[in-house]
């Protein structure tokens, strides 16, 4: 399917550091940022799943199945954003990757419209966080951040409100450097059962992200946010 791009292209290039202590984002007159995904690390709850698991299975087992979701998630979102922009693949994916990508694109043949922006990077200087949104055009008709995202198996939603305060925080993003308002927030998930797709609203989901920025800016020493 040929999708009608709209881009927004003006926006500056901001640099991309990466710390021991997560990821940064900055340019002239921008930042320091922490990534989004940086301040949702500061989220003790899902630190301590993780541990959990890891205890569990093993550090080698942890590393491998850690490594081998990596590459998986790298692969698909590559594969997604050749395919919104109608471009042919900069590398051959795997075919177990083409595979998982295989539904993803079917949501997007039914539902995307009016793409504004793949694989973007925003900042907001209300929030103090930078980070690069997977997709922002209209789902079902209206104008949403659209996050590919792929997992071993099918997610409930009270194990992914993670996810949905990253998207909210890169609506309140978009919004702030084009005036453009997004409320829906759209997650897409991949596993090895099918897929899922979930649907919320911004405003549901952004002051457990600003509660987690003010955490890490406590944790970090530095001021709050106002």
């Amino acid at each position: 399917m040929e999708f009608e791009l709209n881009l927004i292209t003006d926006l500056p290039l901001l640099e991309q550091i990466n710390t021991d202590n997560g990821r940064f984002y900055a340019c002239d007159g921008i930042g320091p940022y922490p990534s989004v995904t940086t301040v949702l690390s500061v989220d003790k709850s899902k630190q301590e799943g993780l541990q959990k698991w890891r205890d569990r299975v093993g550090e080698e087992e942890a590393n491998k199945v850690s490594h081998m979701a990596l590459q998986r998630g790298n692969a698909v979102h590559y594969i997604m954003e050749d395919y919104i922009l109608g471009q042919e693949a900069k590398t051959k994916p795997m075919p177990i990757h083409v595979q998982t990508a295989k539904g993803l694109k079917e949501y997007a043949d039914k539902y995307i419209r009016n793409v504004r922006m793949v694989e973007g990077q925003l900042w907001s200087h209300d929030l103090k966080v930078a980070g690069t949104v997977d997709l922002v055009a209209e789902f079902d008709g209206e104008m949403a951040i659209i996050d590919w995202k792929t997992s071993n198996w099918p997610k409930k939603r009270n194990q992914i409100h993670s996810y949905f305060m990253q998207e909210s925080a890169y609506a309140v993003m978009f919004e702030e450097r084009t005036g453009i308002p997004v409320t829906r927030l759209v997650t897409l998930v991949a596993n090895k059962d099918g897929y899922q797709m979930f649907v919320e609203e911004r405003d549901d989901w952004i002051d457990g992200f600003r509660d987690l920025r003010n955490q890490y800016e406590l944790e970090q020493k530095i001021p709050s946010m106002p």
